[in-house]
């Protein structure tokens, strides 16, 4: 009798309207608990607004998620700013409108659907539900959708819009965050990641469609409706065919005795790394057996990112010793991004930078581009990209080899939407890369892939064995040809967003008002490029070349001694990233000088650009 009563007087709280003294939090309360239809998240509303924390309601419930460099991403939980199945159908009404504005057609060429391996058994949410979720709503208007039948690479979405000529693509995925998230990653019909203004008008469709429709939820339709497609044996054929485009050694591939340990670090990437390995003639790769399968907790690595280096490749490493492999390549959980690590003759492992692998790519694309070219090709026609913060070292090959280099903002998705750009205009691009281990050989795919860049390693490894010689050691000669490039990129923490302010005003307004400083310490400053508010010093109108961007903090150095330097806030972390570089020219091969001098003029970077001890800054290495 009691119990009943309880529960009586939580049902009354529950369905009444709610006096927290914050008019703002209570509608936000009354929309969640009437909208939301997935138990384990409108109980965990519930019970907070059972035990009166309403700090916790308000951060749940009063803001909404952006989008940052990899479209929306959060943890997964309760609340208007986590992902969870309400938020999702909700981004997904707002996509639709958006796209019904967009495309007269919308309803004729239809949308692609993906997802990885997460999921968070507390809040009922997986990735594999949000994407069935994500189709429902299309579906219940009509649109064809092309939903994959079991998880996928993050690369087969851009890709699968293309080839079918889809308006745009959906990607559930928190790619190589902590097991807590999950992500909506958008792309639009010419295969690469949204770009402004697309995301500032999606976001301003999902407000205006913030509550669900008749048939959102009804996620039967994935199972009953003649309008939901599944591309996976198609898709997968296609995407192995394309490969094919980037192997040049295949004979070779299937006759190497070098061999190679994969790890997909519990997601996505090992049937698909299998495969690439088949298409490009290898036996296959030998796999982390307590890695290859899915497994949303990755109980096996203190955080799913490879990028991380040893501590987190210790079973990769294990494995290779024992199976006498001497490459060991590692895909993240939704397989768009590669580590490689190589064992030395010393019997230590070599885990390559994002940078380093970068020279060994651009070197290998051009140099089995220039091996397979057609009598007429034109150097001049052939391109590679990076992001303003990677190394520089594709634009010193280029220089001397003849062809085009460019740079974009920070982010894979101003890279793919360049790389249309060049394609449309005839040209080729071989190659690019960001230094987050991001690659993207070949144009099939117009965004990183992991599983691309893990079959290309292969091939480039077992062609410099049949010459004895290491990655390593091919990583020096690109460097003794093209210039050493030694980088160097960490981050400082800052919880206040005006103190960061303050810190890239300052650099503004540095000896007097609208002047940036000439020196660093005792290292002279050449050139100064703000893409925060537009000014390059080196171009001669005074304006950058790379397109404003006014909502983050990035200025470049690029000092007398050779360096460039560049300061810059994270879109979606309280940090100051810092990322430098020491470009030698091919005569300087003193690299423990050169070392030396990268050291310095970092440590005069922090203490006269950044003042950590004034500003309160908490130091990290990466």
């Amino acid at each position: 009798m009691a119990e009943n009563a309880e529960g009586d007087l939580n049902s009354n709280l529950l369905h009444a309207p709610y006096h927290t003294g914050d008019p703002q939090l209570d509608t936000a309360i009354g929309q969640w608990l009437r909208w939301d239809k997935n138990p384990k998240t409108k109980e965990q509303i519930e019970n907070l607004l059972r035990n009166g924390m309403n700090k916790e309601l308000r951060d749940r419930l009063c803001c909404r998620m952006t989008f940052g460099t990899a479209g929306l991403r959060s943890a997964m939980g309760a609340g208007f700013c986590y992902i969870n199945d309400l938020t999702v159908i909700q981004s997904t009404q707002g996509m639709y409108k958006y796209l019904e504005r967009c495309f007269s057609n919308f309803k004729q060429r239809g949308f692609v659907v993906g997802y990885d391996t997460r999921g968070q058994v507390t809040s009922s949410c997986s990735s594999q539900r949000l994407a069935k979720l994500t189709a429902a709503v299309l579906l219940a208007k009509d649109v064809p959708v092309y939903l994959f039948s079991r998880y996928v690479p993050t690369p087969f979405v851009p890709y699968a819009v293309q080839e079918l000529k889809a308006v745009a693509g959906v990607m559930i995925t928190a790619s190589h965050n902590r097991k807590e998230d999950n992500g909506y990653k958008v792309y639009w019909e010419n295969g690469a990641q949204i770009t402004s203004p697309h995301d500032k008008e999606i976001l301003k469709c999902i407000e205006e469609c913030v509550e669900p429709w008749n048939g959102s939820w009804n996620d039967n339709l994935v199972d009953t409706s003649p309008l939901k497609r599944d591309p996976l044996q198609d898709i997968c054929r296609r995407y192995m065919e394309d490969l094919k485009k980037i192997c040049f050694y295949r004979e070779l591939n299937s006759k190497t005795t070098l061999k190679f340990v994969h790890t997909s670090f519990h997601g996505v990437g090992h049937d698909y790394v299998q495969l690439a390995f088949q298409v490009f003639g290898f036996k296959p790769p030998i796999p982390v057996p307590e890695q290859k399968d899915p497994d949303p907790d990755f109980s096996t690595v203190k955080c799913p990112n490879p990028e991380e280096g040893e501590s987190v490749l210790e079973l990769s490493l294990r494995l290779a010793e024992k199976e006498n492999a001497r490459i060991v390549l590692a895909t993240d959980p939704d397989a768009d991004r590669l580590a490689v690590a190589e064992l030395q003759e010393n019997g230590d492992w070599k885990v390559f930078t994002g940078n380093e692998l970068a020279a060994l790519f651009g070197w290998w694309m051009f140099d089995c581009w220039k091996k397979n070219k057609s009598r007429d090709a034109d150097v001049k026609n052939i391109y590679m990209l990076a992001t303003t913060v990677s190394s520089k070292i594709l634009k010193a090959i280029a220089l001397k080899e003849g062809f085009h280099f460019e740079e974009t903002l920070p982010g894979f998705k101003w890279i793919g939407s360049r790389i249309k750009d060049l394609l449309e205009n005839g040209k080729e691009v071989l190659f690019a890369f960001e230094e987050s281990i991001g690659f993207l050989c070949g144009t099939s795919v117009l965004d990183k892939d992991g599983v691309s860049a893990a079959v290309v390693v292969a091939e480039m490894a077992s062609y410099l064995e049949t010459m004895n010689i290491t990655l390593k050691q091919q990583l020096i000669k690109v460097y003794e040809k093209y210039g050493y490039h030694i980088s160097k990129t960490s981050y400082f923490l800052c919880y206040d967003p005006t103190t960061i302010k303050s810190i890239f005003e300052r650099l503004r307004n540095f000896d007097s008002p609208k002047e940036y400083p000439k020196f660093c310490g005792t290292f002279a400053i050449l050139h100064i490029r703000d893409v925060t508010t537009g000014y390059d010093s080196s171009q001669p109108n005074k304006k950058s070349v790379l397109p404003v961007s006014k909502n983050s903090q990035m200025i470049t150095f690029s000092f007398q001694n050779g360096c460039v330097a560049t300061l810059r806030t994270s879109g979606t972390e309280p940090k100051i990233k810092y990322y430098a570089e020491m470009c030698a020219s091919p005569d300087q091969s003193d690299t423990a000088l050169l070392e030396e001098e990268l050291k310095k003029l970092i440590e005069a970077l922090i203490e006269n650009f950044l003042e950590p001890r004034k500003n309160g800054l908490t130091w990290r290495s990466v």
